[in-house]
C-alpha cells in the first residue's frame, strides 16, 4: 500500500464526508480543510483530484453504487461508507492509471478504519460486484492520469 496515497484517499474521504453535510464553494471549503492539515504538494494534489472528480460525477457515482448495493438505499448508507465508496468508484471508472483491484482495496481500509470490520465488508461486496463491468485488467493500470471516460465500462 502506498501510505501517501492511502494517507490522500482518506482525507479525500474526510472532506468528501463533510461535504454531505456542508455545502457551499468547494475551493472555499478545501482552503479551510487544508488550514488543519500538513501535507505535501503531491499528496494534497491527489486528495483534491479525487474531491473534485467525486464532485463532477457524484450523480452517476451514486447511481451506480445504488445498482450494485441489492436493497440499500444510498441515501440511507452511513456516510462514511458512501464516500469511501464513491472514491473508489471514481477511480474505477475514470482514473486508468489506478489499477481497479487497488481502489477496492484502499476502499475497504478506509472502511475498516473509519467504521469498523463490517463496514469493510459491506464496502468490499458492493464493489466487487461493480468490478466486474470495469472493462480493463483488474490489476494493472494504464500510463497517465488523465481520466477516462464513462465508456471505459460496460453499459
Amino acid at each position: 500500500m502506498n501510505a501517501g496515497r492511502h494517507e490522500s484517499r482518506m482525507w479525500a474521504v474526510q472532506f468528501l464526508f463533510q461535504r454531505d453535510f456542508n455545502r457551499g464553494d468547494v475551493g472555499e471549503a478545501l482552503e479551510e480543510f487544508w488550514l488543519e492539515r500538513k501535507s505535501g504538494p503531491a499528496l494534497r494534489q491527489f486528495a483534491e483530484e479525487l474531491i473534485h472528480g467525486v464532485e463532477a460525477h457524484k450523480t452517476e457515482l451514486d447511481a451506480d453504487i445504488q445498482r450494485y448495493a441489492e436493497h440499500w438505499n444510498v441515501a440511507r448508507m452511513g456516510a462514511v461508507d458512501r464516500n469511501v465508496m464513491r472514491v473508489a468508484l471514481y477511480e474505477m471508472l475514470h482514473r486508468p492509471d489506478i489499477p481497479p483491484v487497488v481502489s477496492i482495496n484502499e476502499a475497504v481500509e478506509l472502511a475498516k478504519e473509519f467504521s469498523g470490520d463490517e463496514s469493510g465488508k459491506f464496502v468490499n461486496g458492493i464493489l466487487d460486484r461493480a468490478s466486474k463491468d470495469v472493462k480493463r485488467p483488474a490489476r494493472t493500470g494504464r500510463p497517465g492520469n488523465a481520466p477516462s471516460t464513462w465508456g471505459e465500462r460496460e453499459a
